[in-house]
């Protein structure tokens, strides 16, 4: 027989039993639909994972910082210099080093004052940070251009009153973006001395707003090249504050920074830098680190999930087998006419498994639509906020194309499984008793 005579009468036999047929569809509905909801939520989970680790700092960066010794001390060997930057490099699979340089400054803008870290980063890891208006510093500038955190306005507080955000919670009247205001470093002294002013122009204010919190909200950013420079000018060859000096107490002729970001090319290989750095005598910290471990935890979610969708998958394979048994009992003269009439047992064979996997082609199409329509119950009315994930936006349960493919495929496959057995029982079946069975 053909291929599409066989496929016309394996429809037709369908057709003919429609009760039976739609419950054993049904059956694959619901198991396709499950394994696929199941799966789904374990995709979104872990992929929210990936994204909410990742809104705390790159997932490919790790920061550096300098060890200490046994009691607490800072020594020379452990500075993190312009030189370390080169070591590092040296490290296989790292992209590139940025220093990180910080110093504490005071502002003021009308009766209002405030303070807070000015940080210097490279070009590089300026890149990271998220505006919401304005650029990154001009590489050619030759001042200072400033980053400001959308936050920097709350530590700001009337100089009259003495109140600020934090007594009031009302945010002080100051407009950094728009305003100019003054800058003034730390006091290389204990005494209150008058110190210098300067005006630095801000290019750029960090995304989030009044309320939203990220990595870079508190702090103001420039370039560190240009921090440096600033500072040399600021004290001279007096010793900065925050920089380490010698055991005569005067400065050293280079900067130590506070810690350092090391880019790696991929996040497979951040785990294995992060150990060479650690084997150098420095202590890191990454995103992958807390990553692993949540990964680790959605894994066993996802896998307990899939064995609960498979499970329902089961029981509908379970159904067609029952369905396509219940078949050859019932068409058995049926099946000893056609091996009379010389019907290949192939053909036979084919016919049922071809039933089989149509039940599962139907099943696994109608279980992925209803698939869609649950999801998108769940990412509605549940979503991610009631599920403690993060700040509860974006989709927790989320099927990507191959899901959808791998699901119809899956049934057919479970379809055709389920039906092999009944087929080989119909292929045994002797002609003769076949026809005079009643």
């Amino acid at each position: 027989m053909r291929f599409f005579d066989l496929l016309i009468m394996s429809v037709n036999n369908l057709r003919r039993r429609k009760l039976r047929t739609g419950l054993t569809v049904l059956g694959v509905v619901i198991g396709t639909a499950s394994i696929v909801v199941m799966v789904s939520l374990g995709i979104g989970l872990k992929e929210m994972t990936v994204e909410q680790y990742a809104s705390y700092g790159s997932l490919t960066r790790i920061q550096v910082y300098q060890s200490y010794g046994m009691g607490g001390e800072q020594t020379e060997d452990s500075f993190l210099v312009d030189d370390t930057v080169l070591l590092f490099q040296q490290i296989p699979h790292v992209e590139a080093v940025s220093p990180q340089l910080s110093t504490y400054i005071n502002m003021r803008q009308g009766i209002y004052t405030g303070s807070t870290n000015l940080v210097g980063l490279s070009k590089e890891a300026l890149k990271d940070i998220p505006l919401a208006q304005g650029r990154l510093p001009d590489a050619n500038a030759s001042t200072m251009e400033l980053i400001v955190g959308n936050m920097v306005a709350r530590d700001f507080y009337n100089s009259k009153t003495g109140s600020g955000y934090w007594d009031t919670n009302e945010m002080p009247d100051v407009d950094l973006w728009n305003d100019p205001f003054f800058v003034t470093f730390q006091s290389m002294s204990m005494e209150e001395t008058p110190q210098k002013k300067y005006i630095f122009p801000v290019c750029a204010m960090v995304d989030g707003g009044e309320t939203g919190y990220g990595e870079y909200s508190y702090g103001i950013y420039t370039d560190i090249e240009l921090l440096k420079e600033q500072l040399r000018r600021v004290y001279r060859k007096n010793p900065i504050p925050g920089q380490p000096t010698n055991s005569k107490g005067k400065p050293y002729s280079y900067f130590v920074y506070d810690s350092m970001y090391v880019y790696v090319d991929d996040m497979d290989h951040v785990t294995e830098v992060q150990e060479a750095i650690n084997n150098l005598g420095y202590q890191t910290y990454s995103s992958m680190e807390w990553l692993e471990q949540a990964q680790e935890q959605t894994d066993m979610i996802q896998a307990v999930l899939g064995g609960i969708g498979a499970v329902s998958l089961f029981v509908a394979a379970i159904g067609i087998a029952n369905t396509m048994m219940m078949s050859i009992y019932e068409r058995t003269k049926e099946i000893g006419v056609l091996k009379v009439l010389g019907c290949a047992l192939g053909d036979i064979r084919t016919m049922f498994l071809m039933e089989a996997g149509f039940i599962g082609f139907m099943g696994g199409t109608l279980g992925l639509g209803l698939s869609y329509g649950v999801s998108y119950l769940v990412n509605r009315f549940l979503g991610a906020g009631l599920l403690g994930m993060g700040t509860g936006t974006g989709d927790i349960s989320r099927i990507p194309l191959w899901l959808s493919g791998a699901a119809v495929v899956f049934a057919v496959i479970i379809g055709m499984l389920a039906g092999l057995f009944p087929a080989l029982r119909a292929m045994k079946l002797s002609p003769l008793a076949a026809i005079r069975n009643e």
